[in-house]
C-alpha cells in the first residue's frame, strides 16, 4: 500500500448494504423466509441481489410483485416484521466484508480519518451487522434509515452522519454502490466513490460517478484525488 498522510480532517462515510458487506446471502434467506409463509417458491440470490439497495419494505414489495402481488398496507406490516425477525436472528449467518475492506478500514483508522455508515437499513440492525463482524469500532456515527425523519436520498442523511462522526462536508466523501447514493452526496454537494462490486442493477460507471473502484483497497490510492491532503 502507498504511503498515504494523515487524514485527520477528512470524513469517509460508506454505504453498508453492497459496499462495505456483502449481505446479500442473509437478506436473501430473509426475503425467502418470507415468501415461504406465503406460499410462495424462494427467489435465488443472484436474483435477489438485484433487488437490495431500498430498504426491508422495498426489498419485500419487490419480491411480491415477482409473484404477481401487490401487498396491502396491513399485509406489508405483517411481512416485514417476519422478515425483520427472521433477519435480526440470521444478520451474519452468510454476510461477509467484501474483499480489502478490513485491511482499508484499518489503514484509514489509522491515519486518523473519521468515518462513518449512511444506510437505509434499520440503525439496530447496522449496529448487529458491525458488531457481528468485528467492524464496528470504526465508526464514530452509524446512522440508519430511522436513525432520522429522512433517509437516503435525502442529503440531510448524509450531512447528519458527517456531523455526527464530527467532521466537516467540505472534507467528507461518499462511498457507495447505487444510484441512490450517487443522487444523495450530489444533493449534498458531497463527492462520491462508487464501488463496481455492489448490487447497482445499472452499473456505476454508466450512472455516471466519477470515480469507480473494482476492488476496495483502491480507495487508499484514489482518495487523494477526492481529498488533497493538506499540508
Amino acid at each position: 500500500m502507498p504511503d498515504t498522510p494523515l487524514y485527520a480532517d477528512c470524513t469517509l462515510v460508506f454505504d453498508l448494504d453492497g459496499t462495505l458487506v456483502d449481505t446479500a446471502p442473509d437478506l436473501t434467506a430473509a426475503l425467502n423466509h418470507v415468501l415461504a409463509q406465503e406460499g410462495y417458491a424462494p427467489l435465488p440470490l443472484p436474483e435477489v441481489r438485484n433487488l437490495v439497495g431500498h430498504g426491508a419494505r422495498a426489498l419485500i414489495e419487490r419480491g411480491m410483485r415477482l409473484n404477481g402481488r401487490i401487498p396491502s398496507g396491513e399485509d406489508m406490516q405483517r411481512m416485514f416484521g417476519q422478515f425483520i425477525d427472521y433477519y435480526g436472528q440470521n444478520i451474519a449467518t452468510n454476510s461477509t466484508p467484501f474483499p480489502g475492506v478490513a485491511r482499508t478500514l484499518e489503514y484509514f483508522r489509522s491515519r486518523r480519518a473519521r468515518m462513518g455508515v449512511c444506510t437505509n437499513k434499520p440503525e439496530a440492525l447496522s449496529h448487529a451487522l458491525l458488531h457481528a463482524l468485528d467492524m464496528h469500532s470504526h465508526f464514530t456515527a452509524i446512522l440508519g434509515s430511522d436513525s432520522l425523519t429522512v433517509r437516503k436520498p435525502d442529503p440531510a442523511h448524509l450531512l447528519e452522519t458527517i456531523r455526527r462522526a464530527g467532521g466537516d462536508p467540505a472534507r467528507a466523501v461518499l462511498i457507495g454502490d447505487s444510484a441512490v447514493d450517487l443522487d444523495t452526496a450530489r444533493a449534498a454537494k458531497i463527492p462520491v466513490v462508487g464501488v463496481s462490486f455492489g448490487y447497482s442493477q445499472t452499473p456505476m460507471r454508466e450512472l455516471g460517478a466519477e470515480i469507480v473502484i473494482d476492488s476496495f483497497d483502491r480507495l487508499i490510492e484514489v482518495l487523494p484525488e477526492i481529498l488533497p491532503v493538506r499540508s
